[in-house]
Order: C-alpha cells, then sequence, then structure tokens
C-alpha cells in the first residue's frame, strides 16, 4: 500500500509554524509497513488543495490530510475532498449530536461555524473525535482513499491511534508488515567519499541504503521493509556489517540520535583519562559541548581559552621568543602547548586548538585561515592541521566536530589495548 500525506494550512507556507504531524504520521505508517513516497504542503484554498488530492489520488491509494477541519472560513478540507473526489457535503446526524453534546457540557450555545463541521464528504465514515470539536473522516472512492484528520497535533494523534492505523491495518490484512530504520553517524568524512566506498550497498532495494550530510557530519540511513521487525532487524544487522567494513568500524562514531561529545564523553571515561583543553577561535566550545554530557563533564579538568600569542604565552608559561619566531598558530607552538597541559595539570591529556584570528575570512573564500589541533598524551604528541579557521560558524562546527572526534578515536584505541 502506497500513501501521502498532505498537511493543510497556510501557516505552514509562511513558516510561522513547524510540521510535526507529518513527522508522526510517518512514523506510524512506516512501523506498519505502508510506503510513503510524497508529502505536499498546500495553503487554506479549496481550489488549490482541491488539485494536490487529486494529484495525490493518482499517485497513491491512501491520501492523509491533516488541518482544515476547523470551524472557521479557512478551514477547507471538508470542501476541498468534496471538489476533488465528486461528492458532495452531507450532515453527519451522528457527528452533529457529538459537538451539540460537547457544546452542552461546555455551557456554550450551538452555532453555525460548529455545525458545518458536522457536514462531511457524501458516504464518507466519521472518526469520532473524543478530545476535540473537529472529527475526521474515512473516504472511500474508485480514486483511492481519503483519511482526514485534525490539525491539532494532539487530536491528530488520538484519531490516528484509535481509528486511522486499525483501519489501515484491516486492509492490509496479510500485506502488513514493519518498514524499520538505522541511522549510523559519521563525522569528519567527505559524503562523496563515502558514496565511493557503499556505492554498489547504495543500489540494494531492500534494504535500502542512503546519505544526509549535514554540517560537518553525514549520516548513513540503512531502511528494511519485512513481514516482521525481527526479520527487519537481521536484515539492518547485516548491512550495516557491510557498511562498516567499507567505511571503517572508527568511522561510525553512533547510531540514532547519539551525539558525539555524550559517545566522546563517554568513551574517555571508560578509558580512565581525563583532558584540559585550550582553545582559541573555538571560544571553549569543546569543553562546553564534552562539559554538557554526564561523562564528559567529569574527564574535563580545565578549560582555557586565550585570543592571542601573548594571553598564550602568560596562560602556559610559554616562550614569547618561540611564538614570535614559529608564530603563535603553528604546528610546533600548538604541540608545546599540548605539552605544557599536561605538565601544568598534573598528567592526563592535553588538547591544544589555536586557529587563525576571529577576523578570518569564510571556509570557501580567499582567506579561510588555518587550525592546528595538538593531542598530547604522556606517550605521544599527534599535531593535526586544518586549512580553514577563524570564528565564523562553518569552521568553528568543523573544528570542534575534529577536536571531538580526536578525543573520541585516542579513547577507542586506548580501549583496544587496554
Amino acid at each position: 500500500m502506497n500513501a501521502e500525506i498532505i498537511t493543510s494550512g497556510t501557516e505552514l507556507l509562511l513558516g510561522e509554524i513547524v510540521d510535526t504531524n507529518s513527522v508522526y504520521i510517518a512514523r506510524a505508517l512506516r512501523d506498519i509497513g505502508v510506503n510513503l513516497y510524497y508529502k505536499t504542503s498546500v495553503g487554506d484554498n479549496i481550489a488549490r488543495t482541491a488539485e494536490a488530492l487529486r494529484v495525490a489520488l493518482a499517485r497513491a491509494d491512501v491520501v492523509i490530510v491533516t488541518g482544515g477541519l476547523g470551524p472557521t472560513v479557512d478551514d477547507v478540507t471538508r470542501e476541498a475532498v468534496a471538489e476533488a473526489t465528486g461528492c458532495g457535503l452531507a450532515l453527519d446526524a451522528d457527528c452533529l449530536a457529538q459537538i451539540e453534546a460537547l457544546m452542552a457540557r461546555w455551557g456554550r450555545p450551538l452555532k453555525d461555524n460548529n455545525r458545518r463541521q458536522a457536514y462531511l464528504p457524501a458516504g464518507a465514515r466519521a472518526i469520532p473525535n473524543p478530545v476535540g470539536t473537529a472529527p475526521g473522516f474515512i473516504l472511500e472512492t474508485p480514486q483511492g482513499t481519503v483519511i482526514a484528520v485534525p490539525g491539532v497535533p494532539r487530536e491528530m494523534e488520538r484519531l490516528m491511534q484509535d481509528t486511522v492505523l486499525p483501519y489501515l491495518k484491516a486492509r492490509l490484512g496479510a500485506e502488513q508488515g514493519t518498514i524499520k530504520a538505522l541511522v549510523l553517524r559519521t563525522v569528519g568524512l567527505p559524503e562523496s567519499w563515502i558514496d565511493e566506498q557503499i556505492d554498489v550497498l547504495m543500489r540494494s532495494a531492500n534494504p535500502t541504503v542512503g546519505l544526509a550530510a549535514h554540517l560537518g557530519m553525514v549520516d548513513i540511513r540503512i531502511t528494511a521493509r519485512a513481514a516482521d521487525e525481527a526479520t527487519a532487524d537481521a536484515m539492518i544487522a547485516a548491512m550495516a556489517a557491510q557498511v562498516t567494513a567499507r567505511v571503517g568500524t572508527d568511522a561510525i562514531y553512533g547510531t540514532g540520535t547519539d551525539r558525539l561529545e555524550a559517545v566522546t564523553g563517554a568513551l574517555m571515561a571508560r578509558a580512565e583519562r581525563t583532558v584540559a583543553i585550550l582553545e582559541s577561535a573555538t571560544q571553549g566550545e569543546i569543553a562546553r559541548l564534552l562539559c554538557s554530557t554526564p561523562e564528559g563533564a567529569s574527564v574535563v579538568t580545565h578549560s582555557l581559552v586565550v585570543d592571542g600569542p601573548d594571553a598564550l604565552a602568560a596562560t602556559l608559561n610559554l616562550s614569547p621568543a618561540k611564538l614570535t619566531e614559529f608564530g603563535w598558530i603553528s604546528e610546533m607552538v600548538a604541540a608545546e602547548a599540548a605539552a605544557s597541559l599536561i605538565d601544568t595539570y598534573e598528567g592526563g591529556w592535553g588538547l591544544a586548538v589555536l586557529g587563525s584570528a576571529p577576523d578570518a575570512g569564510d571556509v570557501y573564500g580567499e582567506h579561510p585561515g588555518e587550525t592546528y589541533l595538538a593531542l598530547g598524551t604522556p606517550s605521544t604528541t599527534r599535531v593535526l592541521h586544518y586549512p580553514y579557521g577563524g570564528s565564523g560558524e562553518l569552521a568553528r562546527r568543523w573544528i570542534v566536530l575534529r577536536a571531538l572526534d580526536v578525543l573520541r578515536r585516542e579513547a577507542l584505541k586506548r580501549l583496544e589495548n587496554a
């Protein structure tokens, strides 16, 4: 069974509210094995909503409309469904009785605009609304089935659970299954590189594999359709193993909603390692993110922020002459700063992140700046160079993620060698 979602409301098109209804409905459909290929948003206009419905009915078995069932003039879903399907509107006596009873309970008179909520497309089956005045409906037509639910999230969810999902499950019958998904989260890897590694896997029909790029991160989504959850889980696990083998075990830092800083903090705590952090252009953000997580707060011993060579020399008692000779943003100085952090703050690790001044250009511009990241341990010091810097949002985000990832990978190595 293929479905389409139409969300109704001009406020959605104006960006005044975020469409959470379609997210809820999409997940509910996924869980019972209904395919969802399109989602459409349309304003409060009968003609345009009717056109969206005609398009949807031409390519989907079931169209679920959310919103536009209220009592006001701009609630046009009933009229639009009637126009798109060629049905008239008819008064549903049971719906009217429910609305009358609700108004009486509230001590309010029944007005004409409340009464119009009881008019449904002719032949539609009403969906009672126990938590509001707007009934939904199910209309089966030769073109396909239209299901309308209120736009108020609390009411939409109640009608979906009480009536819509049981209805769809009954229609699916033996075809009912489940669609499950797993998101593998990576950091610091180009989307194009990941695509090259798993190209053949992304051609699979079931499970499917897709990529979603975020700022400094790429998610690998694996989706499986099966008769039951156990089978879907097994299919996903087998595909995840193939993906991991191609991109590298340590490249994937987590799944689902895992946050890099939380994963890093937890791994460092397990490895029984602490870190003192010194930052320039990132302005303490690396330490703040780590400290925002339960385990991370226990592994950061000190957080220092410097804004230039004088502050750096004074903070870690570094030689001003050496900073002048090599430049305070340099491989040599970053390495010395990381080592000094270890000596100054009694063991553990030292992470020094020295980047270009705040006025460095955009990362894609002519003067993107540069950053040196040095991680010192009691046995080794590793320095990485990045050809961008400054306090611009993009550069700062990339550097913060890479710093957290360096700590994560070092903690992984310690655990593997323990």
